[in-house]
């Protein structure tokens, strides 16, 4: 099988020729650009400049020569774009090492910190000195509601205005077809499987403008205002959506939503506050992809989301990362035996909280083997390790887990 079809076969529940991998296929499955050179170092190749994807979770863009090596099978959509030298601006990681931001997103010095502003010029998001990520600092609605004041403040909300390639390069009236043609070019340079970020984010959207304090009050105390909220924000996921599909809908392989609804001790909500508020948009959102296109519908859910995963399946959801083994409910053995014949799990290869970054190399290749031996058969699975690798992971055993997930067979 080539990359493509071995994806496929997973989202269809069927055992490829060997367990398909991601690694930065999405922007919950990269590596910190403060490992990449490491890792590089690591795989004996040759270091070249380090590009940070992600400007907020400062991810690196992982090269063709490691997407190889490693056996990886996805791709984001996102690399189809950004291609030109000038798409790019000098910046430096927090440990000295010199790095290319997108032009963009080019933070800005103050004392103290590095600051990301909009392009209002207000400061959305800072890194300060000596933290590794960069935090949100505004929230838009978080002293009063305005309805139609949404698209305003989605512009100067850092999680929505410092944008991943392509951002403003399929930007303006022509927006869809400059999107289109990335993707085109994209599809025609890899058998990989393309990974589409629409997003449409709901509760996390209400956290990001409203703040994550305020937003969750709110479900409980004034749920008048969070379905005036949702309906406005909706109804522009909704024009976004159709946008989308038109352009890339038939390129891509797999359309990923994002909502992270959990934490490490269970759901952020109840289930019923979920049914209430977010499993019918979310329904509506899934079934309009599936009326359109032949696309699976995957979302990036954090946490221990066990006692939601009846109604996300029954809103239309197909797969599910990163599946955060160490949250509270998330055993890799109950949840593939509850949910295997309905749900794909894509993650939930390796824990990163604690085995990832503190265990030696061969006992991380025997957690990663046990794991695999509890996902893979029966196919509706695709390794990834649970969310981002981080910056104080050793290279070693990066190249241990991935050296692990390719050479497995049941």
């Amino acid at each position: 099988m080539n990359s493509r079809e071995r994806v496929l076969a997973a989202l269809s529940h069927r055992e490829a020729d060997r367990v398909p991998i991601d690694l930065s296929g999405h922007r919950s499955s990269g590596i910190s650009a403060l490992l990449y050179p490491k890792l590089r170092s690591c795989l004996g190749l040759p270091p070249g400049p380090v590009r940070v994807y992600d400007p907020i979770q400062q991810l690196a863009v992982v090269d063709e020569d490691v997407l190889d090596l490693l056996g990886v099978d996805t791709i984001e959509l996102g690399r189809g774009f950004a291609l030109r030298a000038e798409d790019w601006s000098d910046w430096v990681l927090p440990d000295g090492t010199p790095c290319q931001m997108p032009v963009w997103s080019r933070p800005e010095r103050e004392p103290g910190r590095w600051v990301l502003r909009s392009r209002t010029g207000r400061v959305m998001a800072h890194l300060p000195d000596g933290a590794l990520f960069f935090e949100q600092t505004y929230f838009p609605f978080a002293e009063t509601f305005e309805p139609e004041a949404l698209p305003e403040a989605m512009e100067e909300c850092a999680w929505c205005a410092a944008a991943s390639p392509p951002g403003p390069l399929v930007a303006g009236t022509d927006g869809h077809l400059l999107l289109r043609e990335g993707a085109l070019r994209l599809r025609s340079a890899t058998d990989r499987a393309i990974l589409g970020l629409f997003g449409g984010n709901l509760l996390e959207m209400g956290q990001y403008l409203f703040s994550n304090e305020k937003f969750l009050y709110l479900l409980a105390a004034d749920p008048r205002l969070v379905h005036a909220f949702l309906d406005r924000l909706l109804e522009r996921h909704l024009k976004d959506l159709e946008d989308y599909l038109r352009a890339v809908g038939d390129i891509i392989d797999i359309i990923v939503f994002g909502d992270d609804l959990g934490m490490q001790t269970g759901p952020q909500i109840s289930p019923r506050m979920y049914r209430e508020f977010f499993k019918p948009r979310q329904a509506l959102l899934w079934r309009r992809v599936k009326e359109r296109t032949g696309l699976r519908v995957m979302l990036h859910c954090c946490g221990g989301v066990r006692p939601l995963l009846p109604d996300l399946i029954e809103a239309g959801l197909d797969a599910i990362n990163p599946v955060q083994i160490s949250a509270r409910g998330m055993d890799p053995g109950e949840l593939k035996r509850e949910f295997g014949r309905e749900l794909v799990f894509w993650g939930g290869g390796c824990e990163t909280q604690h085995w990832l970054p503190d265990i030696p190399a061969e006992d991380v290749r025997r957690h990663v083997t046990d794991l695999l031996r509890i996902w893979q058969p029966g196919g509706g699975y695709v390794f990834q390790v649970v969310h981002n690798i981080l910056p104080s992971v050793p290279a070693e055993n990066v190249a241990a887990v991935f050296g692990t997930v390719r050479s497995f067979r049941l």
